[in-house]
């Protein structure tokens, strides 16, 4: 006796089953083409054009709440279409088919394991287009790590940076200069010829990073809970006055209203604007450690609460790019919100290059905007553009609040994989490590959960060599157990 699935489960379940899943793949595809229309979306934008489709396909699905019907169809030990990203529709009809034969309705055709597969290559492929090919051994996940001042004249320590398993070098265009630039290049590709290991070098772009130009305070003074102080358009740090700060963009302080939120120092501090003056706003400060948080020159500013006007490159990013279109693998774009931006960087970076292939774009998500607006970035970047996403956790969790920071990295990482678009996970890990030299057990665990990444950020310290060794080895256990993972396919709202 055949004792197939067919036979030992009610063949009703199964026919509605069958009925569900077709039904839900006519929606998906037909939602898909409404979303690729309102994208622009056509043949011409090879050859991006599977990838853009895909991604589209993705969002379409997970439009739908999918939870119950994946329990259903794990019950009968079919697939629950937990790892689609990367072939959406092709997980559907692969679905389908197995259905429609259990069904007893034919033998409807599967899809090829080549089109199966097509997804992970175009991921696989991309990744090794920005990192450069995988070495024998090595982790999935690439280790990018940022590069010290110190790295001008420290030969060595690129050296050992490169043998610990740095794959992609850092340089944070917001410190040092072009000259000192060149000479960080320089040991880098010394370290490459000697070595005979290949590392890319990624240029962040510093953006309209909002930070603290002037302070004035008691020299001991800390900010806590209820104190009161201003954030004025300009103020000098030697004159009498209320406890204030300014910030590096003028313009920030008459573009916030009454209410709007004023963080400080990667959310150290949290206020909110009580009073508005010209040229100045009063904040009250209503997140701080019972200790208090001093107010300190650079400290980075974050305005969640507001969408601000600034320009997404500022008269020095314009300067940088001459040396940045000259000498980076990767060109790291700050605080990019709107399409309009990455064309801007484009034809900049396009007008400095000129017949030489085009640089990857590494696209920072910092913002609620630019999460919104991802999808629609991801696509003006890969039409001219190799392209990959950082999510920027330290920024982000400031502007979305930290609670968030958990579901949204999933959701970006999601995402990605559905538009064949490489991912860095940056912002913090193993950061005891790196600047005391021992890991805590909670940043351990968020390197491990860094492997579904496919690159993963160290920031400088003095122990980053050995923090690079750390993260491969983590990387590497990790890819013994886990290539991404099952996923429950409740909605996302992220992107409507």
């Amino acid at each position: 006796m055949d004792r197939g699935i067919a036979v030992d489960c009610p063949p009703a379940e199964l026919r509605d089953l069958l009925t569900r899943v077709g039904r839900l793949r006519e929606e998906v595809a037909k939602d898909s083409e409404a979303l690729q229309a309102a994208w622009g979306v056509t043949a011409a934008n090879e050859p991006t054009l599977a990838d853009m489709r895909n991604l589209a396909d993705y969002l379409a699905l997970r439009r739908h709440d999918l939870s119950d019907l994946q329990r259903e169809l794990a019950s009968f030990g079919l697939s629950s279409l937990g790892r689609s990203e990367a072939r959406t529709l092709t997980a559907l009809d692969a679905l389908l088919g197995t259905l429609t034969r259990l069904c007893g309705e034919g033998d409807a055709p599967y899809p090829s394991n080549r089109l199966m597969q097509a997804g992970e290559s175009a991921l696989r492929a991309a990744c090794d287009l920005l990192f450069g090919p995988l070495a024998a051994g090595a982790p999935h996940a690439r280790v990018m790590a940022t590069l010290p001042s110190e790295a001008v004249t420290g030969a060595e320590l690129i050296e050992r940076l490169i043998m610990s398993g740095m794959d992609c070098a850092r340089i944070n265009c917001a410190h040092d200069d072009a000259a000192a630039w060149a000479r960080m290049i320089a040991n880098i590709r010394a370290a490459e010829e000697k070595l005979k290991r290949p590392c890319r070098i990624l240029m962040d772009i510093a953006g309209p990073k909002c930070r603290i130009v002037a302070v004035r305070a008691p020299e001991k003074f800390r900010a806590h809970r209820g104190d009161h102080f201003v954030l004025a358009a300009r103020v000098d740090p030697a004159a009498k006055g209320p406890i204030a700060i300014a910030p590096n963009f003028p313009q920030i302080v008459e573009q916030l209203e009454i209410g709007a939120e004023v963080w400080i120092n990667d959310g150290k501090i949290g206020t909110r604007v009580v009073s508005k003056a010209k040229g100045q706003v009063e904040l009250e400060v209503f997140s701080a450690r019972a200790k208090g948080e001093r107010l300190k020159l650079e400290k980075g500013l974050n305005f969640p609460t507001t969408a601000l006007n600034l320009s997404p490159l500022t008269s020095k990013d314009f300067a940088d790019l001459d040396f940045v279109a000259a000498h980076a693998d990767l060109v790291g774009f700050s605080f990019v919100q709107h399409p309009a931006d990455i064309e801007l960087l484009q034809d900049h970076l396009g007008a400095r290059r000129g017949d030489r292939p085009p640089q990857p774009i590494i696209l920072k998500i910092e913002t609620p905007l630019a999460l919104r607006n991802l999808p629609r970035l991801i696509l003006q970047s890969a039409l001219h553009n190799p392209t990959g996403v950082m999510i920027a956790r330290g920024d982000l969790a400031v502007e979305l609040g930290f609670a968030r920071l958990s579901e949204i990295q999933e959701e970006i990482l999601w995402l990605c994989e559905a538009a064949h678009v490489p991912v860095v996970w940056a912002t913090q890990v193993l950061d005891n490590f790196v600047r005391e030299g021992v890991a805590s057990r909670a940043e351990a665990t968020d390197a491990a959960m860094a492997q579904r990444a496919d690159c993963v950020m160290l920031n400088k310290g003095p122990y980053l060599a050995e923090g690079v060794a750390f993260l491969r080895d983590v990387l590497t256990r990790m890819d013994r157990h886990h290539a991404k993972k099952f996923s429950r396919y409740t909605p996302l709202h992220a992107w409507d």
